[in-house]
């Protein structure tokens, strides 16, 4: 399994997500404007040096977050951006993968089971409800019969990357 599910408090997520949140835009704001008072001191001030130092204020937020990523406290929201990712990866493969599942590959039903899985699972932890359309209430069904009719269990551990390499994007 490249990816596993793991099981979070969505209290916690949330309030972490803030926290971490908030946190980034205050350094970014500061480190913008410190690169951009440091820069304008040492040279003429102007448009390109006002937007290097709102540029160097990135980096320098992107570098303290990427030292903080391991952080334990952190790993809520690490699993939530790691989960996010993962379902960006699937989402473009969605055409391919419903007609997959239409021919009833065992890979293509494995790979909408995750989907499905960790955009309810996304859901709680973000704390809002799905935009459940007739189409997608009609996909999970047709998928929960689909594995059902296969004898698979109707939930999966995770996200397979060889299972999602065996198809193309569409």
């Amino acid at each position: 399994m490249s990816f596993r599910f793991e099981s979070h408090d969505p209290h916690t997520y949330r309030r972490t997500s803030r926290l971490v949140g908030l946190a980034m835009a205050g350094q970014l704001i500061v480190f913008g404007l410190v690169f951009t008072q440091l820069l304008g001191t040492a040279f003429t001030p102007s448009l390109w040096l006002n937007a290097l130092g709102v540029l160097l204020g990135l980096v320098a937020t992107s570098l303290v977050l990427a030292a903080l990523r391991e952080r334990p406290w952190l790993g809520p929201v690490r699993y939530g951006w790691r989960l996010k990712q993962q379902l960006s990866k699937v989402s473009g493969y969605l055409p391919t993968l419903r007609r997959g599942m239409a021919e009833g590959d065992e890979r293509a039903l494995a790979v909408l089971a995750f989907y499905h899985q960790g955009m309810a699972q996304l859901g709680e932890l973000d704390g809002r409800t799905l935009d459940d359309d007739a189409e997608l209430l009609a996909e999970r069904q047709a998928l929960r019969l689909a594995r059902r009719a296969r004898s698979l269990p109707e939930r999966v551990e995770g996200l397979d990357e060889a299972d999602l390499s065996a198809f193309r994007r569409g």
